[in-house]
């Protein structure tokens, strides 16, 4: 089989599995959101969303969330994980979005990764799912199954989301990844990964 052949026996396999995923960090609008996709970095999303009410509780908009110090900040995310670089981050980006873009969360890549501590895939998560932009948001578990499935021979999430653009449809991009997460984590894992049980792999 091609790759394109593969690519298309892969998306109908998880349209079944999954046809109508939605992102699992909760949040209430696009600056939530922002926000909870930058915690979501090397944490899970079940820790973040004990977080983040926590957080939004306090500050819940760029103008409420300059007003909280750092050490206030970091003291409330710290079970996330690199919380220091990441309150100093969330600082910074609400203090950016008021003095650069009138308080509204920017809708173009250029300006989103110009945030701090936003980078390609939080962005890419932020235009597809709080301005319906196509994108493709690919982590390192995309990256990791888009290799063991053989749709990408990449040696990064950059090129690994190049390859993914060109074997799915433009359309469906967003979708698909979320949909590809949700198999990773329910039916193929990094490790102890029974390949027999994996609608995927066992037919690969």
């Amino acid at each position: 089989m091609t790759k394109k052949e593969i690519s298309k026996k892969i998306q109908n396999i998880l349209i079944k599995l999954y046809p109508n995923p939605k992102i699992p960090l909760t949040h209430t609008d696009n600056f939530t959101l922002l926000i909870a996709v930058m915690l979501s970095a090397r944490c899970t999303d079940v820790r973040v969303n004990k977080i983040t009410p926590l957080l939004f509780a306090e500050a819940d908009t760029p103008q409420k969330m300059v007003k909280l110090p750092v050490p206030e900040i970091e003291e409330i995310i710290r079970p996330c994980g690199l919380s220091p670089q990441k309150a100093k981050a969330i600082l910074g980006t609400a203090e950016a979005i008021i003095n650069k873009y009138h308080g509204k969360v920017p809708n173009t890549f250029e300006e989103l990764e110009s945030l701090p501590g936003v980078g390609h895939k939080t962005a890419s998560v932020v235009m597809w799912q709080a301005f319906q932009k196509n994108a493709f948001p690919v982590d390192t578990h995309i990256h990791r199954l888009a290799k063991r499935w053989g749709l990408s021979e990449a040696k990064n999430v950059k090129e690994t989301e190049k390859d993914l653009k060109e074997l799915f449809p433009k359309k469906d991009w967003g979708i698909m990844a979320m949909r590809i997460i949700f198999f990773g984590r329910e039916y193929c894992p990094a490790l102890r990964h029974n390949k027999d049980d994996c609608p995927i792999c066992s037919w690969l």
